[in-house]
């Protein structure tokens, strides 16, 4: 009886924050307020022979949000948003990489906001892989998803006297990502 094996081509990398971006866009009154997150951590377990078998597992801490205003800030860390001081972290855990054709997947996971998990997709394209100065190995992605933030919980607005309402409810994430082997 013969028997064989595949090895493994799963490597780690570990999110490297400071050359990696997490941000976010949704409609305020007539135009969009971007926002980003400066605080958050992740592993990729990547196959760069076959990407669909890698994985995804991210954090970010939700009193981390910047939209450059300093009140809104504020209020998006209160029990109307984010209610960060029981809900610290987001969350995302995938659980199936699709190949759609070239460099580009989708990434299908478990995203989790205020105790609530959703099923969500980001389109995601993979950037390469690089050397760094230093010898570390690199790799990068782009990705991007819309949610409906009301799904998580995140309901508060404000009715304007000209109809409709102050904030809309779907939010863009996109994410650039940079890890490094570990």
């Amino acid at each position: 009886m013969t028997s064989t094996a595949t090895a493994s081509t799963l490597r780690t990398f570990h999110v490297d924050a400071a050359h990696s971006d997490v941000a976010f866009q949704v409609r305020h009154l007539l135009t969009k307020v971007r926002g980003r997150f400066s605080q958050f951590e992740g592993d990729i377990q990547f196959d760069a022979v076959d990407p669909t078998r890698s994985s995804v597992r991210f954090t970010i801490q939700a009193g981390s949000v910047d939209t450059n205003q300093a009140d809104r800030d504020t209020h998006l860390r209160t029990g109307d948003f984010f209610k960060v001081d029981e809900f610290p972290t987001l969350t995302f855990v995938s659980e199936r990489i699709t190949s759609k054709g070239g460099d580009a997947y989708d990434v299908t996971g478990a995203l989790t906001i205020r105790g609530v998990t959703k099923t969500v997709t980001f389109a995601v394209e993979y950037l390469g892989v690089a050397k760094d100065p230093w010898g570390g190995e690199r790799i990068a992605f782009e990705g991007e998803s819309t949610i409906n933030r009301k799904d998580f919980g995140l309901n508060w607005n404000a009715t304007l006297e000209t109809g409709g309402f102050l904030v809309g409810d779907e939010v863009r994430i996109s994410l650039s990502v940079q890890a490094v082997a570990k």
